[in-house]
């Protein structure tokens, strides 16, 4: 199996003093979902636009070092990653500065026909958030929708994460972009937070029965410290998030989940083992600063 992730990767600033590591929503799950699935038969692509600048290369390699395959990821010669800088506080919530506008990512779709639409037939998954939306033009996102249309038509399957970024977009336009990626979805991995705000609904129901009418197959709406809500045709489900003293970090919390939840379920495990796996890889994220753990820091 061939999944892609699209979206945007960033460099990190973070820490006292700062250290520069990198980061960003989809890409945080295409690593993650990569080191869990090193004995599987799934080939995890991140399609993406980097500079072609030093650090660029020296990020891509360490993608690649990850057994992720960058053969989706175009490079532009006068275009450089985005930049953010991070601020945690004593619960281990934080806090965003960003330097993005120029961000090589934007142009993914508007230089050519990108190495996603080339490779498109070899795929069996497409994964994209919020964000990956948010960071387009309105040209390119009709592009993706585009592209996600003729996916599908010839048998792909698309998860989305719904990530909302209010310094990106005001949330009308992501209803709006939400709603016409809903109706293409076939995995949904909702935020209930960020849905709550796009939405403004009243409860999880509002969810579930948006999607229902939107035709997604299955439905998993993370709720942090509570517990999931996971709903297929058949069944609907709820799985008690794995609890822990000692929370340093919340950033990617929902991208490990995510990753933990299709490491099972994509080889087949039920929604119960898939949603215990994300709670598991979460929990163990948020216990070490910065959106990337250690490899040997992994859940066995």
């Amino acid at each position: 199996m061939k999944i892609a992730f699209f979206g945007e990767c960033m460099i990190e600033l973070s820490g006292a003093p700062l250290q520069r590591v990198f980061g960003g929503d989809t890409l945080n799950s295409a690593l993650y979902l990569a080191r869990l699935s090193q004995h599987n038969d799934l080939n995890v692509c991140f399609a993406t636009a980097m500079g072609s600048d030093k650090l660029s290369q020296q990020i891509i390699t360490k993608w690649q070092d990850e057994q992720i395959d960058t053969s989706l990821v175009s490079q532009f010669d006068d275009k450089q990653p985005g930049l953010y800088l991070v601020e945690t506080d004593a619960t281990g919530e934080r806090s965003f500065l960003y330097w993005r506008s120029d961000s090589a990512v934007k142009q993914y779709f508007s230089r050519g026909l990108s190495p996603l639409q080339q490779q498109l037939a070899e795929l069996d998954y497409i994964y994209l958030s919020g964000v990956s939306l948010a960071i387009l033009t309105e040209q390119d996102r009709q592009t993706l929708l585009a592209l996600l249309k003729q996916f599908k038509q010839q048998g792909g399957q698309v998860i989305f994460d719904n990530n909302f970024r209010a310094q990106l977009w005001d949330k009308q336009q992501a209803k709006v972009c939400y709603l016409q990626v809903l109706a293409l979805t076939d995995i949904a991995l909702l935020t209930e937070d960020d849905e709550t705000i796009v939405f403004d609904d009243k409860s999880y129901e509002d969810i579930l029965t948006r999607c229902d009418l939107a035709g997604v197959n299955e439905v998993v709406i993370k709720r942090g410290l509570l517990p999931c809500i996971v709903q297929t045709k058949e069944t609907q489900i709820q799985v008690a998030a794995t609890k822990v003293d000692n929370v340093v970090d919340t950033c990617a919390a929902g991208d490990s989940f995510a990753a933990g939840y299709l490491s099972k379920r994509l080889f087949g495990a039920t929604t119960e083992q898939s949603a215990i796996a994300g709670h598991q890889l979460a929990s163990t994220v948020i216990q070490y600063p910065g959106a990337i753990i250690a490899p040997e820091n992994m859940p066995i």
